[in-house]
């Protein structure tokens, strides 16, 4: 391997080279840290998956890294202790459950966001020095049907292209993936290519309307858990229509007969697969027209797809039609799976899933575990898998599973059927939570707390959905006595006897055996092999540069594109088609439970909000959870537009304000996965998520889960904008965001206050001589104004009605970044309207600028701004990292109407 110069890999004495540590794109940043603890973030112009854009997540980055709320230093019961005495504890206590209980009755649950080099050593901890396969990962929520599929498919967990096909293809199908929201670069990135060459088409097949629809020519909104249907009739009727590719079909592949036929007498025609999937023939008939005959297809999936409990047949449906047609391995062509979180690729990579052993080998395989025995110097490799995340935690609620180390997620808000995982962990013998977060709706239940780096502070490698490796390098100084997770389990396994085959000197140490491993009595058999990496210098490691894997012994320039030469990883060869039926999900909607609940992200928040809650511009955009309704389940369930309302299942019930929007598929219910115990006070929707997986993936079904909704109706509605952190008492429903100057509460009570004024200043903690209030009360109304003065600053703020009918919070923040207002301002403040001459920008769209929607609208119609271009150059919304361009054409669309 070459080494890059030092000098190129910075462009300042202080910006740093690293990646984004958000979703499965792996952007460049170019990262500098300021003196006060923040940091400035740039797009990585020579960062190939990026070039240069970040998302409005990933541009906010630089907000994010303060340490507010960090685990700083080792807890036992939460107490303060030095590491030696937790490592000590952790490994003792290990090593009597393991003495007592026998291995399988330790697990460690992992995650996405670790880095390879944490990931290598969770790994080998578990499966080469305790000898259990009980390791899994949050990734087993979001891609591991894919994995399952692409096996089955291939032999082996292989994405076979990579980004720039879609940008090189003629036709771009997103299916189960809203790519604005989920994966905004990647989306940037086909928009352009649309705009660049207008041939290029992009279908979107997605239950609801989503801002991905915006770039869309045709938008296919299936029913939801029908894509089996869909792809199979696309099999049949490019069969029909002599669309196949005979000769690949014949020379590279296996069981095309058994997959069509099992295709056909699923979705004998046209009709039969309108039916299912709930579409118009006319629609349907023109994708499969389009499909049939464009050559040029990528099928980008996502969630969508995977988390279902028929995930793993859906993505084989997908496979099975670009086979047929040899659309594979070649530019522009391709299915393709893009994760959700930063580092899910490297986690299989090193076998983090608990059916899998690193190097993308396999348990089941005998030679396998033979040869990762013997790199490993180890005797104590299983030879079955180990449980998979669902089952894993019903064994620590059942007692078989006496300790669980928690690393770097957070499950009691993320898995489904999250309340039972809450009373497994409160009943379990040891648990331990290596986090950088202290208060977590996960660490409350932990017995040993241990301090983990942070992005910023972390230095190793990631990989993202086009197999391509970057170094996520550190620029911040080690905080407190916070620690690498590779460090952590390491120091631990050598506290356990297992020490000589864990002094790794420093990460690059670790990376050079993951990669030793993945080339080692390799020669081509497998698909994953960094050899030509597994020499590197202390000085070559530090200034990698990405690479596509399998970067082979004399390939370290890696690989763009897999399968280009027909060659795949079954034993023969060739790949296989598989036969699949429909199968409807595990649990349908019933009399009692009449709508599907469907989860999913927002634009601007990630997982469970511990990192991007921080930057106040993205709490600006969507501030609140929300359950997104039909207008004919609304009006059908009595539910009304910003009201709120209950989304109850047979697992658990949310309590969130009504969306009701025809973007919303009727009979399905969209609530996003973010809230949880932390940010508010009914919003973890992952407990009312059934807990139903895939047979063959151990995926979780979290976009299908029967619910009924019915309007919440407390006595009174307020909001509370305050300069200091309050300790919400005394109301039944709350959300906490973080805004420029304050902190914004949305409040609910089911009993009103005897006294409103007394209620507000016992909530403000107002006992201060020196602030002046300005108020207005009525009590027979249930109708409260208060405003808090500090000289002629404003220091809070509290309004309250009898419904949710109250004033525009934007306005009122807006007052808090003044440190005077003036009388016309404090005359307004009451009615919580600007006075003459100033304005209400609205729900902010734009989050980069805190643009809102009134701003645009009047941009719109006096300026007569008519392209996005136009806002861009009088507001510079969307002028940034490009998130809010759907929304700003949406704006544009309906101005037009009006």
């Amino acid at each position: 391997m070459t080494a890059t110069p030092a000098n190129t890999m910075q462009t300042t004495d202080k910006e740093v080279r690293t990646t984004c540590p958000y979703c499965g794109v792996g952007c460049g940043v170019l990262a500098t840290p300021n003196d006060d603890g923040t940091a400035q973030v740039r797009g990585d112009t020579e960062h190939p998956a990026n070039f240069g854009r970040l998302c409005s997540k990933g541009a906010a980055l630089g907000a994010t890294v303060d340490l507010s709320g960090r685990l700083l230093y080792p807890e036992i019961a939460g107490a303060r202790v030095s590491w030696d005495n937790a490592l000590s504890h952790v490994a003792s206590s290990l090593q009597t459950i393991i003495e007592t209980h026998g291995r399988d009755a330790v697990a460690l649950y992992v995650s996405g966001q670790l880095l390879t080099e944490d990931y290598y050593v969770a790994n080998k901890f578990c499966k080469g020095a305790i000898g259990t396969a009980n390791i899994d990962t949050n990734s087993r929520l979001c891609m591991s049907s894919s994995v399952a599929g692409h096996k089955r498919a291939f032999g082996s967990d292989t994405v076979p292209g990579n980004y720039e096909d879609l940008e090189q293809a003629d036709l771009v199908v997103l299916t189960g993936s809203n790519t604005a929201w989920c994966h905004p670069v990647l989306f940037q990135r086909i928009s352009k290519a649309k705009t660049d060459r207008p041939g290029c088409r992009v279908i979107v097949i997605d239950p609801r309307r989503t801002a991905t629809c915006e770039i869309a020519d045709l938008h296919l909104p299936l029913a939801l858990g029908s894509d089996v249907a869909l792809f199979n009739g696309l099999l049949v009727y490019l069969a029909d229509h002599d669309a196949g590719n005979p000769w690949f079909v014949e020379q590279f592949t296996s069981g095309s007969d058994a997959a069509l036929k099992a295709a056909r007498e699923d979705v004998p025609t046209l009709a039969d697969v309108a039916r299912r999937c709930d579409l118009n023939e006319n629609q349907l008939r023109e994708f499969y027209e389009v499909f049939t005959r464009t050559t040029k297809v990528v099928t980008v999936y996502s969630q969508g797809v995977n988390q279902s409990s028929s995930g793993t047949d859906k993505v084989n449906a997908i496979i099975n039609c670009h086979l047929y047609t040899g659309r594979i391995g070649r530019p522009g062509m391709g299915p393709f799976s893009v994760t959700g979180q930063p580092n899910a690729m490297g986690g299989r990579e090193v076998g983090g899933l608990a059916n899998q052993l690193a190097a993308h080998m396999d348990l089941s395989n005998a030679q396998h575990r033979e040869l990762v025995g013997r790199f490993w110097n180890s005797d104590r490799v299983p030879d079955k898998p180990g449980l998979l995340a669902v089952d894993m935690f019903r064994a620590v609620g059942a007692g078989k599973i006496k300790a669980i180390w928690i690393i770097a997620t957070n499950p009691v808000v993320s898995l489904p059927d999250a309340d039972s995982v809450r009373d497994a962990l409160s009943s379990c013998e040891l648990v331990i939570v290596s986090d950088c977060i202290r208060n977590t709706d996960t660490t409350r239940y932990a017995h040993v707390l241990l301090p983990a780096l942070a992005w910023g502070e972390k230095d190793g490698t990631v990989t993202n959905s086009e197999r391509r490796i970057s170094r996520q390098r550190s620029f911040l100084p080690v905080p407190g006595e916070a620690k690498a997770d590779w460090w952590i389990v390491g120091e631990v396994a050598k506290r356990m006897g297992y020490g000589a085959s864990f002094n790794f000197a420093d990460v690059g140490s670790v990376f050079r055996e993951h990669a030793a491993l993945s080339g080692f009595e390799n020669a081509g058999s497998r698909d994953f092999d960094l050899g030509s990496l597994a020499n590197l210098s202390v000085e070559q490691y530090d200034n990698l540069q990405p690479v596509q894997w399998p970067a082979r012994v004399g390939n370290a320039s890696g690989t763009a594109r897999m399968f280009g030469d027909g060659r795949f990883y079954h034993p023969d060869t060739k790949a296989r088609f598989i036969a699949i039926q429909t199968v409807a999900p595990k649990n349908l909607p019933t009399d009692d439970f009449p709508l599907a609940l469907n989860t999913g992200r927002v634009r601007d928040q990630w997982h469970t909000m511990t990192r991007t809650a921080r930057a106040a511009r993205l709490n600006e955009h969507t501030p609140e959870p929300y359950a997104e309704i039909h207008p004919q389940d609304a009006q059908r369930f009595a539910v009304v537009e910003g009201g709120l309302v209950q989304v109850i299942s047979r697992w658990g019930e949310v309590i969130v304000r009504a969306v009701i929007s025809t973007n919303a598929r009727r009979g399905s219910v969209f609530v996003p996965m973010h809230w949880n115990d932390q940010f508010a006070s009914h919003a973890r929707i992952d407990a009312v998520v059934n807990p139903a997986v895939d047979p063959i993936s151990g995926q979780p079904e979290l976009k299908h889960t029967p619910v009924r909704i019915r309007p919440y109706t407390p006595k009174w509605h307020g909001f509370l904008l305050s300069r200091r952190a309050l300790t919400i008492d005394g109301v039944s429903y709350w959300v906490r965001a973080n805004g420029r100057q304050f902190i914004r509460y949305e409040l609910a009570g089911e009993q009103r206050p005897d006294h409103w004024p007394s209620w507000a200043r016992q909530l403000l903690c107002a006992q201060d001589n020196d602030v002046s209030w300005v108020e207005y009360s009525d009590a027979r109304a249930g109708r409260y104004r208060g405003v808090r003065m500090i000289g002629k600053r404003v220091e809070s703020c509290i309004f309250v009605a009898p419904t949710p009918e109250l004033p525009s919070r934007e306005w009122l923040a807006s007052l808090f970044d003044k440190e005077s207002l003036d009388e016309s301002e404090r005359g307004a403040l009451l009615r919580g309207q600007p006075p003459a001459g100033q304005q209400d920008i609205g729900p902010i769209v734009c989050a980069c600028f805190s643009v809102g929607r009134n701003t645009l609208i009047d941009c719109i119609r006096s300026q007569q701004a008519g392209s996005v271009e136009a806002i861009g150059k009088a507001l510079r919304a969307g002028t940034n990292c490009g998130s809010c361009i759907p929304e700003l054409k949406t704006l544009l669309a309906l101005q037009k109407k009006v």
